[in-house]
């Protein structure tokens, strides 16, 4: 099974990452966490080594409503703010894999009218529909950006020039939407289309498997469904971490899902990692909080993040892999005291929402030029 998952990472120029090798299975806890900080570490210095990606830019897809008290593991309590927006953005990445192709990645390519079919959303506008005030409030807490299609125009490229796209997780995100279908989709006159062209959707096994049978406690954030008419050999699945080239790996972190990964890239400024294990960096370094409640769960508890927790699959798991982003990522050079972590759904820093606004914001990232047809 081993040589298998090699080859298979191997078919598309990656490799899996030895340093992790082992990590999630020491026990007790305490030297789990030790173990996959000590990895991290060891990993960290190897990556840099390598080299960086060629270019990487983020765009804003759209902003949607999140409750607050999911946000932050129930540290902050604002009655009279029980919602949040959280801002979608897509990341385009161009990089060499190991058999030196020139490849590009979409990560987090969100097409909002699939998120909107998972239950947590549809039950949401149920509620806000009802509500006094309910298109108001809805207006206060959508936003509309681009669609990912909208996005590759604007960076120059076409479908065509995609070679993988991917999530950080499946939660509300409906595969079809961006693999096509043969299946004519509720309410649409014909088959979904690929949203880019033939590429492949890099998947862990286990976030893979939890869409194809869903637990009552997961439900409410999948989009049941979403893989009726999809091709599976759209899918190239992976376990554990893996790295796709110089510059640039998928890491495994566990918890919020079992099948989470994060994004790492190497560029002139370090080390980035994206994930959605918080929506603010407030989430990976708690004590420099100005968000009411969330220093004081770092105090009280000795914690050293405050999760970003609408679903707790494993919250020793995802302590864990928060760690494991922090100990990755370098540190901002236009502020040291914060790293240079992007969140892939970030706390909108709209002042309505005060008190609970992101404390820092990178804004995004950009480097080097990202090139059309360079397959």
């Amino acid at each position: 099974m081993a040589n298998a998952a090699t080859d298979r990472l191997a078919g598309i120029g990656a490799r899996p990452i030895p340093e992790f090798d082992g990590v999630h299975d020491v026990w007790p806890r305490g030297e789990r966490l030790r173990a996959v900080r000590e990895a991290a570490a060891a990993y960290k210095e190897r990556f840099k080594a390598q080299g960086r990606v060629r270019a990487a830019k983020s765009v804003d897809i759209a902003a949607a409503p999140y409750p607050v008290k999911y946000a932050f593991h129930n540290a902050v309590s604002v009655p009279s703010l029980p919602l949040i927006s959280m801002i979608n953005r897509m990341i385009v990445v161009q990089y060499d894999d190991f058999d030196d192709r020139a490849r590009t990645l979409v990560f987090e390519p969100t097409v909002p009218d699939g998120s909107a079919e998972a239950p947590f959303y549809r039950n949401l506008q149920k509620m806000i529909d009802k509500v006094p005030g309910g298109k108001l409030l809805e207006r206060t807490v959508l936003r509309y950006y681009a669609e990912p299609g909208d996005v590759l125009r604007r960076v120059g490229l076409t479908p065509s020039d995609i070679d993988f796209c991917t999530f950080d997780h499946l939660h509300v995100q409906d595969p079809r939407m961006i693999l096509g279908s043969t299946e004519i989709i509720e309410g649409e006159s014909a088959p979904r289309r690929p949203l880019f062209g033939g590429a492949r959707m890099l998947v862990h096994s286990r976030e893979l498997a939890t869409l194809r049978s869903l637990h009552p406690m997961q439900w409410a954030w999948y989009v049941d469904g979403g893989l009726a008419g999809v091709d599976p050999d759209k899918f190239v699945t992976f376990d554990g971490d893996m790295e796709l080239g110089p510059g640039i790996a998928l890491l495994w972190t566990p918890g919020h899902t079992d099948g989470n990964h994060s994004l790492v890239l190497n560029t002139p400024d370090g080390v980035w990692v994206s994930s959605e294990n918080g929506i603010a960096l407030d989430n990976w370094q708690p004590e420099l909080s100005k968000i009411p409640g969330v220093r004081r769960y770092h105090e009280t508890f000795g914690r050293e993040i405050c999760p970003n927790a609408n679903t707790l699959e494993d919250s020793l798991d995802q302590y864990d892999s928060m760690v494991k982003e922090k100990t990755l990522a370098d540190r901002c050079k236009a502020d040291p005291r914060w790293l240079q972590i992007l969140p892939s759904t970030e706390l909108a820093p709209w002042k309505r929402f005060w008190p609970v606004m992101p404390t820092y914001v990178h804004g995004g990232i950009a480097y080097g030029e990202i090139v059309g047809g360079r397959r």
